[in-house]
Formats: structure tokens, C-alpha cells, sequence
């Protein structure tokens, strides 16, 4: 049986100003990364958009905003679509964050740190995203602006998959995949490679 055709986009925020003195949420978007959503609002995949869908960090907001500005669309923005909850550590240097997230994805049903677990996070985003499609129309194309790790999280549902950070996006932020929002049921999807907003 074929599998429908993508009408649904997950794009993560691009590059943004990282601030230990400032609430991780609240990161905005560096220059570049501002540069990257305008560049990515003008791909051809988002020509047909007619939602979208925002974290309510800031540094997904500013990307979305730039996306909808072009588009001449509204965003609907959603406080339960957060990255998943690190707040137990705040900001930690590159490298220790790096293994810490290395743990959250392999250690999937565990707290690490004191972080969501990445089994609940999972719920979390698989359930905002099902609540937003259930109240827009079928034959709607959606985007749905967010974060790496709750990304990840979602892609491996919609494919089927165990909870792996080789689904992870590159480095960097600012890539995106579709899927049909089918796959949200039968965990089917496929061709979900991350694509870079200006690559």
C-alpha cells in the first residue's frame, strides 16, 4: 500500500545566542540563524502552508514569525510543544551536554540529571501534534516549529522506531522532514531525512 504524501513539516529553530546568564527558553536566534529561517520561509516544500504550529520559546516563535511573515500567515503558539525539560541542570558547557543527551536518548525510560525522560517527552510532543491536527482541516498543510530533541523524539514515533539519537538532526539546528499525518497512527513513515532550511 503506498503511503500518503507529506502534509505535515517538522522544522527546528536554527543557530541562537547561547547566554548562561539567560533561561535556556529564552535564547533568541543569532543573526545567522535569522538569516537561515528567511532563506528556509522562501523553500519551495512551504510555498502551500496554510498553518503553523510554535514552541513557545522564543528562539522557535522568532523562527516561526519570520516563516509566517513571508508566508502571510498566523502562528498558533503551543506552551506544552517545549523542547524536552532540562531545567533540573539549566545550561551546561557543550561537551557535558552532549553526554547528557547522549544518555537522555539512550536511556530512554530514565531521569537523567533530573531531565524529562525522553519516554515522556515523547508523549508529550506525539500528543500536541495529534491535538493540533485534529482540529485542522484534512486537505491543510502544516508546520510545526520546535527543537531538536523533541524533533527526534517525534520522528521516531512517526517511523516506528525505538527511541535512537542517530535519528537525531545534524549540528546546528535549522533542518526539517515531512510526513503525512496518517503516520501519527500507523507509524509507517518514510523518506523523513533532516533537510537543512537553506541547503
Amino acid at each position: 500500500m503506498a503511503l500518503a504524501p507529506a502534509d505535515c513539516f517538522y522544522l527546528t529553530h536554527p543557530q541562537v545566542r547561547i547566554d548562561p546568564a539567560v533561561p535556556v527558553p529564552q535564547w533568541s536566534l543569532t543573526e545567522d540563524g535569522a538569516r537561515r529561517a528567511r532563506i528556509g520561509a522562501r523553500r519551495p516544500e512551504f510555498a502551500s502552508l496554510t498553518h503553523l504550529v510554535s514552541s513557545a520559546e522564543t528562539k522557535a516563535v522568532e523562527t516561526a514569525g519570520i516563516i509566517a511573515g513571508h508566508l502571510g500567515l498566523s502562528v498558533v503558539v503551543d506552551e506544552l510543544m517545549h523542547e524536552n525539560d532540562r531545567s533540573a541542570t539549566g545550561f551546561l558547557p557543550p561537551q557535558e551536554f552532549e553526554r547528557v543527551a547522549d544518555t537522555f536518548f539512550a536511556e530512554a525510560e530514565a531521569s537523567v540529571r533530573g531531565w524529562e525522560r525522553a519516554c515522556d517527552a515523547q508523549s508529550r510532543i506525539v500528543g500536541r501534534v495529534v491535538a493540533h491536527l485534529e482540529r485542522i482541516p484534512e486537505d491543510a498543510q502544516v508546520l510545526f516549529v520546535g527543537h531538536g530533541a523533541v524533533g527526534t523524539l517525534l520522528k521516531c514515533h512517526l517511523g516506528g522506531w525505538a527511541i535512537d539519537r542517530r535519528y537525531d538532526q545534524p549540528a546546528g539546528g535549522g533542518f526539517w522532514y515531512g510526513f503525512a499525518r496518517a503516520a501519527l497512527r500507523d507509524r509507517n513513515a518514510t523518506g523523513m531525512a533532516w533537510q537543512s532550511l537553506d541547503g
